[in-house]
């Protein structure tokens, strides 16, 4: 049997064919079984998968026993660990009748296929591993992974009803325990949690003691000391406190269900290892876990301490991931616990919350006041505490978000290191941008679980769109990873990072390229090529655009600032206090139009483009929008749920986009259209034109929508902003003249 043949058969194995694949692999093997050549062993591999697969666990047994004393290192490693995913069977066939299936490959189709007649032969009571990655150090991608979903609560996977790409996985060092470096990749944690919770415990302080001694007190000394004790106690209470609140979150708004490591590890045999290996190493208790039933993929970790931190996923990662990708992202969790990063993110963000508190407090507490002598100096005293409560919440945010991208960092390092599989937590990233994307399009409702845990979680819901879309469509990693230019390379990117929770994807992915790197591995998204890619950029066009966008973007309120000066000059010197205005006015108006022209260039010449290529743009603005026509179909409400929006989700072969829709009559107009329209052109095919921008995620201005089997819909983005910038410079020109009359 040929190479050809062989292919055939991971063919056969991957469009889940099995009985097919099952007859031509053991054919293989048995011609090339006097070679033990790299081929030969491959296709063992694939044969005990294929007989797991085909319910004929019998013969799996047999054939991974055979191959676990074959005497070759890392086919004998390779055995043992699938062994050890392999279920029991409770009925033990005799012994010669194992002997026998295990001295020839083929003889193992002579073995009873009853999955109840045969034993492991003493091999852990373990279930069935659902998929996952069959490479080993024979060959770096040697894969039979199938791109798969798992129905929820199941513990084998079904065929994926979302996509039929398959994208080969690449290598992982086996057993993990490895060591990598994060130089330049992230600042220190230790560093970045320190800095941030004394900056966020000095902002409480100084709001406590603003609220404790409004006016000057007679005694400063004395009130410094009440105010530091209080503050000290208060942020204790919060910190043991506030895990407990979140539990009552975690039943009440989500329905968490509270379960236990053997339940996990029948869902993920490796995953269980991992923790208990974690938890062994790292001397602490197996952390409190809970599955969410909502089959968006996330996972989280919470807490005050390590012995008694949460660590929950939802049901949706299961479903989307392979099993090593589930053990990856479990020990990324765990990472966040050895570290007690996820402590001090449960009280940073406990304590932002807290100035937010206080500034509606002292707020409300200004507008309650009289006009007693003692209450105005309450209340003068009052007015700054809400001043400074606000600064220090907007500051805290900010704060916060830094050390939560920071953390991720070291968890995606310690997850790499932990399971020598910096590969299987790059394709779990964009396998959950994907799953996020998927039920998205799918639920008639946001999902609670993805808003209510964006800080915590593993990743952006928000910034997911750009991977999930390549994912869905790609069909090789370098096409995934083009979408990663922006990321990398694009200003804006920077820019927009500074209000995420998490890393951009592409940022993440390419650190856990450079750990794959230094264990010799292949890397899964070939990032260097991106990188590679990247250097080759315009750079005069990226910066450059970048700082006119930015300034454009702020360009009506600078022509305001301007205006104020040069008016205040004049009216100083010509006590005409008149010009100052129209001034102001027309430049504003001015400064209108302009950012009009940038955002909305002319369409009528505009080319047909795809989702995959606009989300590969490595230039793409959120200020400047890319002139396009797209056809595809309306898929759902861009606001899942509120039947009376009018953004739409669109999508074509390649990907989903939010269309936003803008009537000339303003939010009435959209309004009405969102109550009317919006719903009749779901799931009907549709040609767009329009204006797209690229931030966190990708959004089209419709123009123009074509709908063969409705009507056609014109959009108007454009009109409102012609007409302020039209009236304003009108209302200056006119404005003396009024006046003068």
């Amino acid at each position: 049997m040929s190479v050809q043949g062989l292919q055939a058969a991971m063919g056969a194995m991957k469009q889940r064919r099995f009985a097919e694949a099952i007859s031509r692999l053991e054919a293989f093997c048995q011609e090339t079984e006097a070679s033990r050549s790299k081929d030969f062993f491959q296709a063992q591999m694939y044969l005990v998968k294929a007989y797991q697969e085909n319910g004929q666990l019998a013969q799996a047994i047999a054939l991974g026993q055979t191959m676990a004393s074959c005497g070759i290192p890392t086919v004998e490693q390779w055995a043992a660990r699938i062994l050890l995913t392999l279920p029991p069977l409770p009925e033990t066939l005799p012994t010669e009748s194992i002997a026998a299936s295990t001295a020839d490959p083929s003889a193992a189709a002579n073995v009873q296929e009853n999955p109840n007649a045969a034993s492991s032969g003493g091999t852990s009571a373990r279930p069935a591993r659902s998929g996952g990655q069959l490479s080993d150090d024979l060959s770096s991608g040697m894969t039979g992974g199938l791109r798969r979903g798992r129905a929820p609560g199941s513990g084998h996977r079904q065929p994926s009803q979302t996509t039929a790409n398959s994208l080969a996985k690449a290598g992982r060092v086996m057993g993990g325990g490895v060591s990598v470096s994060m130089k330049g990749i992230a600042t220190n944690l230790s560093l970045a949690a320190g800095t941030t919770l004394f900056l966020l415990v000095g902002m409480i302080f100084a709001v406590i003691m603003g609220l404790l001694f409004i006016e000057g007190s007679s005694n400063p000394t004395q009130g410094f000391a009440i105010a530091a004790a209080l503050t000290i106690v208060f942020n204790l209470l919060v910190f043991f406190i506030s895990p407990f609140i979140m539990d009552l979150i975690q039943s009440w708004v989500y329905a968490t269900r509270w379960t236990d490591l053997y339940e996990i590890q029948r869902q993920s045999p490796e995953t269980g290892r991992v923790v208990q290996e974690v938890c062994r190493k790292y001397n602490i208790s197996t952390p409190k876990l809970g599955i969410i039933e909502d089959d968006n993929p996330t996972a989280f970790t919470y807490g005050s301490l390590p012995n008694s931190a949460r660590l929950i996923v939802s049901r949706g990662l299961f479903k989307y991931l392979d099993e090593d990708e589930v053990a990856a992202v479990y020990a990324h969790e765990l990472g966040h616990i050895v570290h007690w990063d996820f402590a001090v993110m449960t009280l940073a963000a406990t304590l932002v919350q807290i100035t937010y508190l206080l500034y509606v407090y002292a707020r409300e507490l200004t507008q309650k006041m009289g006009n007693s002598d003692i209450e105005k100096n309450i209340k003068n005293g009052s007015q700054a505490v809400v001043w400074m409560a606000y600064l220090f919440y907007l500051a805290g945010e900010y704060l916060v978000l830094y050390l939560s991208r920071v953390r991720e960092y070291h968890a995606d390092h310690f997850a790499a290191e932990v399971t020598g599989n910096p590969n299987g937590l790059s394709r779990a990233l964009v396998k959950i941008a994907y799953g996020i994307l998927e039920q998205g399009q799918r639920q008639e409702q946001p999902s609670k679980v993805l808003q209510g845990t964006r800080a915590l979680g593993i990743a952006d819901p928000r910034s997911v769109g750009a991977a999930g879309t390549a994912y869905r469509v790609a069909a090789n990693p370098s096409e995934v990873g083009r979408v990663f230019l922006w990321d990398m390379f694009n200003p804006w990117a920077w820019w927009i990072e500074l209000n995420s929770t998490h890393p951009l994807t592409g940022k993440r992915v390419r650190a856990l390229s450079t750990y794959a790197e230094q264990l010799g591995l292949e890397v899964e998204f070939n990032m260097a090529q991106v990188i590679r890619e990247g250097k080759l950029l315009n750079k005069n066009r990226l910066y450059g655009n970048f700082f006119i966008d930015l300034l454009t973007m702020q360009s009506q309120w600078i022509a305001v600032m301007i205006a104020g000066g040069l008016g205040g000059a004049i009216a100083l010197l010509t006590k005409n206090f008149v010009a100052p205005v129209s001034i102001m006015l027309v430049l504003f108006g001015i400064a209108t139009l302009a950012k009009l022209l940038a955002m909305y260039p002319d369409f009528h010449r505009t080319p047909e483009m795809d989702m995959l290529s606009l989300m590969s743009d490595p230039y793409a603005s959120p200020l400047r929008g890319r002139p396009v026509r797209l056809a595809g179909e309306i898929i759902g409400r861009g606001n899942s749920g509120y039947k009376f929006s009018s953004e739409l989700q669109f999508q074509d072969q390649t990907g989903m986009v939010f269309v936003q829709y803008t009537s000339r009559f303003g939010p009435l107009g959209n309004f009405l259209f969102g109550w009317t329209q919006a719903e009749s052109f779901v799931h009907q095919p549709v040609n767009l034109v329009g204006w797209f921008r690229r931030g966190m995620a990708g959004y089209l201005d419709l123009a123009q929508m074509k709908c063969p089997t409705k009507w056609d819909v014109s959009s108007y983005p454009r009109f409102w902003m012609t007409i302020q910038g039209a009236a304003a410079i009108a209302l200056g020109f006119v404005l003396p003249i009024v006046i003068r009359l």
